[in-house]
């Protein structure tokens, strides 16, 4: 059953409801999601950001999300640093240099993470990908994971940001709500625009 609630703007979905339902839709979608990675990654090296860009964060990403092993390895052909997000208490992450896969250790929440080592923390890369599971065409807003770390991050961030849509993560507007603390991407990349 998904919760809605009715704003002046109209019917809004549960962000919880919603999430749990995209997670289903993003597992169904995986072939897909694949797919249309590739596209989003050549969209990807051909921004300004990107090129630009010495450091980038990125995530390793899950089964279901677009893969993040082809955006680390065109980074690190383009001579640029990858930074990965560890978590750290009070919901707040640590972006830390990729090395190799062999030493990510694996979170409590089931995601590689790089040791970590506060001399290499690099608060401020010159490029942050920003997971999701939904993405509002119309206003850049995002549906995460429902931890809040990248919306503190972000609150703090001066860089600019960019994600990667995929069609099945792909939304007109945001049909969740969205809160103060909720943070707009600079640039949603999609498959077809």
């Amino acid at each position: 059953m998904i919760l809605v609630h009715y704003c002046l703007e109209g019917i809004v979905i549960d962000k919880k409801e919603l999430r749990k339902q995209q997670i289903k839709n993003l597992q169904k979608a995986k072939k897909q999601t694949v797919a249309d990675g590739e596209v989003l990654l050549d969209k990807l090296q051909q921004t300004p950001e990107w090129q630009n860009a010495e450091s980038i964060a990125t995530t390793v990403s899950n089964l279901f999300e677009v893969p993040t092993k082809p955006i680390i390895e065109a980074a690190i052909h383009d001579g640029k640093t990858v930074y990965l997000p560890k978590t750290m208490p009070h919901r707040q992450m640590a972006f830390l240099p990729f090395t190799d896969y062999d030493q990510l250790i694996t979170s409590a929440y089931g995601i590689p993470e790089p040791e970590y080592n506060e001399e290499l923390v690099n608060q401020e890369p010159d490029l942050v990908l920003v997971p999701g599971v939904a993405f509002a065409k119309d206003s850049n807003y995002r549906l995460g994971f429902g931890g809040g770390y990248y919306d503190r991050y972000l609150k703090k961030y001066q860089g600019p940001t960019i994600a990667l849509v995929p069609s099945v993560m792909e939304y007109e507007t945001a049909e969740w709500g969205v809160d103060d603390f909720d943070v707009k991407i600079d640039q949603l990349i999609l498959v077809e625009d």
